[in-house]
């Protein structure tokens, strides 16, 4: 009963000790929880029109912002073994700093004297290219030599065959005049015969013709013989040049050869001496490998080989460095349906491990302990699980984030996005449907596409 007209029955009848009229009389205390459940129900459907700020979440864990301030480790360029720590874990190295000192356990470089021996080899190969270049030289002013010698002998015989030409042009023409006078002298000897024959010529002129006649062929037989020895000397004055032409080819030819097989010696040789050049040079840069030094300003956070004597292999990882005030990021790992809804720039707050904080994430502003960041850097390719990285900086217009972060200390973040009532939030995630993308943000992710 709601009891409520003036006349109640519960006041009229009140002394009369009726007992069942009790029973059903409403207590105060229902009126008092019906009440709060109304005023329940009115706040509930209240809030339900408080705004809500829409987030993406994700987890991760604090790193540094450039590659060159992230933890890296110390690898050794060549193996050898550690004779000697300069540092502890734990201590602060500045760059350049001695971390290591170790040996060498390659039998070819063993030999303390390794870079003397080798300086001396390059010596003597440098000698040894010195003397066959100074060889080549003398081949090249032989073969010079030779040449004016040929071609001064060449013309020499050039000369004596012309000589020998002329030669046999003359006493062909001596020839042509003895054979005149040879038959001038046939003719008078045979009219003689026949004049002494008659009686008409005396003895004593017929002698004389006769004489002239033998005179004549002398001659002419003389004169072709002449002939035939300065034909025989044009024939050798011509030998005697293509022997020379071949002698001096030869010559030269085997000067060079020696020289071709000279220069090809000193090619060979100062490949050689190129060669032990790198090797000494090689050798000198590795010696400079047995002290191995920090590579820039950090703390040597631990020791991955251990103890003194232990060998290392080229490459392989000795220690890790921390490098000194590094600018730190959060990198945080977000689905593919929420990485979409990023953009560089966006605000996102973190939650960082062993940091106390009470967190609201719809209603960021009544959060406690949370520190603001903004989106630096989004991936363009999942990096693990099919999860997306996301790296953030430091919000400049919100609270530093604490100096007691540590690189590796895991961080939970929200990224914030639009904001909507909370009925339509709680009617978003009971349908599974992704938060709002506001046609702002997809103009501004498309620019940035475009650029």
């Amino acid at each position: 009963m709601l009891n409520l007209s003036k006349n109640s029955v519960e006041i009229q009848n009140r002394g009369i000790g009726t007992k069942s009229l009790e029973l059903v009389t409403t207590p105060n205390s229902g009126k008092t929880l019906s009440r709060i459940l109304v005023a329940l129900f009115v706040m509930a459907v209240l809030l339900l029109f408080v705004p809500w700020q829409q987030n993406i979440n994700g987890h991760g864990a604090l790193t540094a912002l450039s590659p060159a301030d992230r933890p890296q480790t110390l690898q050794s360029p060549i193996g050898g073994r550690i004779d000697k720590w300069h540092k502890q874990e734990g201590d602060y190295v500045k760059k350049g700093d001695t971390i290591i000192t170790i040996s060498e356990i390659r039998e070819k470089y063993l030999d303390p004297d390794i870079l003397k021996r080798l300086s001396e080899q390059i010596g003597f190969k440098k000698q040894s290219i010195d003397a066959n270049e100074n060889k080549a030289i003398s081949y090249s002013k032989q073969i010079e030599a030779l040449i004016k010698s040929r071609d001064y002998k060449l013309q020499q015989a050039l000369n004596k065959i012309k000589q020998a030409k002329l030669k046999v042009q003359s006493d062909s023409i001596d020839l042509v005049a003895t054979k005149v006078q040879y038959a001038i002298a046939d003719t008078q000897f045979t009219r003689s015969t026949t004049l002494f024959k008659k009686g008409v010529l005396s003895l004593t002129n017929y002698e004389n013709r006769k004489r002239s006649f033998n005179d004549a062929l002398a001659k002419l037989l003389s004169q072709e013989n002449k002939l035939l020895d300065a034909k025989n000397n044009y024939l050798n004055a011509v030998i005697e040049q293509s022997s020379i032409t071949a002698d001096y080819g030869e010559k030269i030819s085997k000067a060079e050869s020696e020289l071709n097989g000279t220069t090809a010696y000193i090619g060979e040789s100062q490949g050689d001496l190129s060669k032990l050049q790198n090797e000494f040079t090689s050798t000198a840069i590795r010696s400079g490998f047995y002290i191995i030094r920090a590579p820039q300003d950090g703390y040597l956070v631990k020791a991955l080989k251990a103890g003194i004597g232990e060998n290392i292999k080229e490459g392989e990882a000795i220690a890790t460095i921390m490098p000194d005030n590094p600018q730190m990021a959060v990198e945080l790992f977000v689905k593919p349906i929420d990485v979409v809804l990023l953009k560089k720039g966006t605000k996102v707050r973190l939650q960082f491990d062993g940091w106390p904080a009470l967190v609201f994430s719809g209603w960021p502003g009544t959060s406690t302990g949370t520190f603001g960041g903004v989106v630096k850097v989004i991936d363009y390719v999942d990096s693990k699980k099919g999860q997306y990285r996301v790296l953030v900086v430091p919000d400049g217009n919100d609270e530093q984030w604490p100096s007691q972060l540590r690189v590796g200390t895991g961080v939970y973040g929200w990224g914030m996005l639009n904001k909507v009532p909370l009925w339509y939030e709680i009617w978003r995630r009971l349908n599974g449907f992704p938060p709002d993308l506001t046609s702002d943000e997809t103009s501004v992710t498309t620019t940035e596409k475009s650029k």
